[in-house]
């Protein structure tokens, strides 16, 4: 008995071979009967058994066939109206404002955003569900914990900041509009819970919210929150000081008669006198011919 080695072209593999030899009176000659018994590992010299197949007899040895793979993890999201504010965001400059005032919380506060208004009428506890199925910037849960300590980190500096280039973004040439509403409240803890002038005349204290906004776009881009017994008449006189800060040189503001007063109206008469003056070159006045054309 012996063992033969030899190797298939077509594969390149070499296989191994038991050889009993045996004498066969008929022809009068020797033969050989060959078994296949393995096939040669090139890299240690040993041979592998196999079944005449080039499989190992080892079946759990064997690899899996390709094809397809079972899933693992399922889910459904939703994507039309989150994927409309993103469009709308990256249109209006709100998303680079918020990625340069808060570069490292811009995505939760767009996301909480999308959550408010799309499910205005559920409290922040729901986001946990309200992610599982919507598709957000963040795309991560925010608990309500985390949402209370994202608010809390918001200062007044990164807001006014935010104002400013929301700002910088209307024209001077358009109008803005100015108003406010009053917002009631049964709050025995929040400072500016205060009795006013309600305008849904509710017997309840309220809290005031001013909005400004610009009247082409109709997009808002600077509030304030005030205490519900200040009226509108002294609203304004913050509005003015905070603009100057801001830089805004030439504004018009569009308001209603319930911001009117003379002091205000003397206010804004005097800030825009104390001004600085923008010079223009002078222009060319037209010859008489040219003026009878």
């Amino acid at each position: 008995m012996a063992i033969v080695y030899q190797k298939d072209k077509r594969s390149g593999i070499t296989y191994a071979y038991e050889s009993i030899s045996h004498w066969e009176k008929e022809k009068k000659q020797s033969r050989a009967k060959r078994t296949l018994i393995g096939r040669l590992d090139t890299a240690t010299g040993e041979i592998i058994a196999t079944d005449g197949r080039g499989w190992k007899h080892d079946v759990s040895a064997i690899p899996a066939k390709q094809g397809p793979v079972p899933a693992t993890f399922t889910s459904r999201r939703f994507f039309g109206a989150t994927y409309l504010f993103d469009q709308i965001g990256e249109k209006i400059g709100i998303t680079a404002d918020l990625k340069q005032c808060f570069p490292k919380d811009y995505k939760k506060i767009l996301s909480i955003a999308y959550f408010l208004i799309l499910e205005d009428a559920n409290p922040l506890c729901r986001f946990s569900k309200w992610s599982q199925l919507h598709r957000h910037p963040f795309a991560e849960n925010i608990p309500s914990q985390r949402s209370s300590e994202l608010f809390a980190a918001i200062t007044e500096d990164a807001k006014n900041r935010f104002f400013r280039l929301q700002g910088k973004r209307r024209a001077e040439k358009e109008f803005w509009a100015y108003d406010s509403t009053s917002i009631s409240s049964y709050s025995e803890q929040l400072s500016q819970v205060r009795y006013g002038k309600n305008k849904d005349y509710d017997p309840l204290p309220q809290i005031n919210l001013a909005l400004l906004f610009d009247e082409q776009s109709r997009l808002p881009f600077y509030y304030r929150k005030l205490a519900g017994n200040i009226p509108n008449v002294k609203i304004v006189q913050e509005l003015i000081k905070e603009l100057n800060i801001f830089g805004y040189a030439k504004i018009k503001l569009v308001m209603d008669r319930g911001f009117y007063s003379a002091e205000n109206t003397l206010r804004t008469i005097t800030n825009s006198l104390l001004r600085p003056v923008r010079r223009f070159p002078m222009q060319r006045q037209p010859s008489e011919n040219m003026a009878h054309r």
